[in-house]
């Protein structure tokens, strides 16, 4: 376990996101590494059919993700302010909630799916196929997310890395044994990513039972008590919300992006590809601040949690820069060795999404952190708020802007919201600072 509420919060922030950051992007590579592969040995209607399912099945692990760091909130909360036996009720309402809710959405996109998927024609059978044992996993990946952000929650960031580490290898050995050596198909990389997603759960749960035996509830802990449940039902599904109203969004928008042809579609699924690896730095420095500030908040520490936000602000800027320089430097060869191919319409047009995506870095940053932080400081409706403002962007980019500009039009969607967004929460922070919510919860 591991205490924010001390130390030089720059370090203490950046030492807590390393190994989040190192974690989301092996998790990252689960989709890379069935990618690469398939469009290897399948081909390149098989990577498109990869890619076009793809925002479905992050559309339900990503709600799943962000109700556990919801969930995670409180719990970050009770062991900041040294309320063990709360923590530990939390912890237990945590795990019924988290196994409840995602066998309830599993079989509902299931029944759901062959209704809310669109792909071109010609992709259609493979991408049914592929996604519908991806959803098979979903209880591996939400019990994995689970155990991880209750871990995260009371500092410990390193184990769900090392689970994913070993997981992710798993995975490509069993990708290139089942579509290269058995010749399953892309039916083979998704039997290969569901079964690693199942061993990090059970590594990262096994590691709780034997060696976080403090943060497991007593017996008369599971019952619950007045104002429990509802406490972990408003954080985690506001965290949850948040991600579901920005994946409908993308739904909507990769409905059009899938009108635009598989060339199209593969050049959009090679970009997101690398866009998701450059971004997870960013959005992971924002979940630490979740618990960073949930921490202190619990401590009663309002001019530490000022001084991080300030602090992840400068780190954020400081990776943007990074990663622009790459992107510029590198994209077009990775894109190409990524696809499989040189096709200058879907190279020309990863390239072209990736290199205006990464200028706009410089406001996502401050984006995730601010969000991230009002989420930790018990500010629950102005960052879901936000999100329904970049829904609203991809909604009316799906039907204005891409039918006139086309994939340009797909390009300039994101970072016209991320401006949006961040301009609504940095005036909801100075409007409202720390030190008001603590007065208000005292």
């Amino acid at each position: 376990m591991k205490d924010l509420t001390k130390g030089y919060p720059a370090k203490v922030i950046i030492l807590f996101a390393i190994p989040m950051i190192f974690g989301s992007i092996f998790q990252q590579l689960y989709n890379i590494a069935d990618s690469k592969i398939v469009s290897t040995f399948v081909g390149t209607e098989a990577f498109a059919a990869v890619g076009a399912t793809s925002v479905v099945s992050n559309t339900l692990i990503g709600f799943l993700n962000s109700l556990t760091l919801g969930f995670a909130i409180p719990i970050a909360n009770s062991f900041g302010g040294k309320d063990y036996k709360r923590m530990r009720r939390m912890v237990a309402g945590t795990v019924l909630l988290t196994l409840a809710g995602a066998v309830v959405l599993t079989v509902l996109i299931l029944l759901l799916i062959p209704a809310i998927l669109a792909t071109p024609e010609d992709i259609m059978s493979p991408a049914l196929a592929y996604v519908r044992i991806i959803l098979y996993g979903i209880i591996f990946v939400s019990v994995y997310n689970m155990c991880a952000n209750v871990l995260r929650a009371v500092g410990d960031s390193r184990t769900p890395l090392y689970c994913l580490i070993i997981s992710v290898f798993v995975n490509i050995g069993l990708d290139l044994l089942f579509v290269n050596g058995f010749h399953m198909g892309i039916q083979g990389a998704a039997w290969a990513t569901i079964i690693s997603q199942a061993l990090s759960a059970v590594l990262c749960l096994g590691y709780i039972l034997l060696k976080f035996r403090d943060i497991i509830p007593e017996k008369d802990e599971w019952k619950p008590v007045e104002g429990q449940y509802s406490e972990l039902l408003t954080t985690g599904l506001a965290m949850g919300f948040m991600s579901l109203v920005v994946n409908f969004g993308t739904i909507v928008l990769q409905g059009a992006i899938n009108g635009l042809g598989t060339a199209i579609v593969a050049a959009h699924t090679a970009a997101r590809k690398v866009f998701d690896i450059f971004t997870v730095s960013l959005y992971c420095l924002g979940n630490a601040m979740t618990t960073f500030v949930s921490q202190n908040m619990g401590a009663g520490e309002p001019a530490r949690i000022r001084r991080g936000i300030r602090h992840a602000v400068v780190i954020a800027t400081g990776i943007t820069t990074v990663l622009v320089i790459i992107c510029f430097a590198f994209g077009r060869p990775v894109f190409t060795w990524l696809a499989s191919t040189d096709n200058p319409t879907i190279v020309d047009s990863a390239v072209m999404y990736s290199r205006i995506s990464i200028v706009f870095f410089y406001v996502l940053g401050p984006l995730f952190i601010l969000r991230c932080s009002l989420q930790g400081m018990g500010r629950k409706v102005i960052p879901v708020c936000s999100s329904v403002v970049e829904m609203t962007i991809k909604v009316l980019s799906a039907t204005i802007l891409v039918p006139r500009l086309a994939y340009f039009g797909v390009a300039l969607t994101e970072p016209i919201s991320w401006v949006c967004m961040t301009i609504l929460l940095t005036v909801a922070y100075f409007a409202k600072p720390p030190e008001q919510m603590l007065r208000k919860s005292a």
